[in-house]
């Protein structure tokens, strides 16, 4: 095989809702981007906590947004693929990653943009469900397979970013394998949008 028959890694940004710097969601992005090297080339979104209130009046005109909303969607618009890997605060979305999020809504920059999604924290399944729907619902591709949820992470998830837990590294690597199917144009059913009644 010559270099030019080898497909370059997908493009992957990773998103970590956690605002801890030593938080179980980093040692599990850690985790994947060993995991998947040579599938992705995983970039750490540098600026969320930076990313300051939703407020739409200071979105009106393309390029107004504020300095760090635009660093974000840039990021967005050069990923080939997201991952989101977050925990549960209070059984809902933490904060900082909604607010995030909510930038995007009208500037469309998750539309069409193959997602992986995984909740890690105590439970979980709550801000999951939540989070999924308004992925789906701004137009995210996001495939059965490349959504998860991993309850008591912290029995599973090492700090040195190694999954010790055998049945959460099998579902990790088919999210990984399913988020680079969808990343690449693979005919992969995708999860639908939720209902709005």
């Amino acid at each position: 095989m010559n270099d030019h028959d080898m497909t370059p890694p997908v493009k992957l940004l990773a998103i970590c809702g956690s605002t801890r710097q030593s938080s179980s969601n980093h040692h599990l992005i850690t985790a994947i981007t060993n995991l998947s090297a040579g599938t992705f080339s995983v970039q750490l979104l540098d600026n969320l906590t930076a990313i300051p209130h939703f407020n739409p009046d200071l979105d009106t005109d393309p390029g107004a947004a504020p300095e760090a909303v635009q660093h974000f969607r840039a990021q967005l618009a050069a990923a080939d693929a997201v991952l989101i890997c977050t925990p549960e605060y209070a059984i809902g979305v933490p904060g900082t990653l909604k607010n995030a999020i909510d930038w995007t809504v009208s500037s469309m920059h998750f539309s069409q943009k193959p997602v992986a999604l995984i909740t890690a924290g105590t439970s979980g399944y709550k801000a999951h469900q939540s989070l999924l729907g308004t992925l789906l619902i701004i137009e995210s591709k996001i495939a059965a397979g490349a959504q998860l949820v991993i309850p008591s992470v912290k029995t599973k998830v090492s700090s040195s970013g190694l999954i010790t837990d055998e049945a959460t590294e099998t579902a990790v690597r088919k999210l990984i394998h399913t988020l680079a199917g969808v990343a690449s144009g693979e005919d992969t059913d995708l999860l639908p949008a939720p209902s709005l009644f």
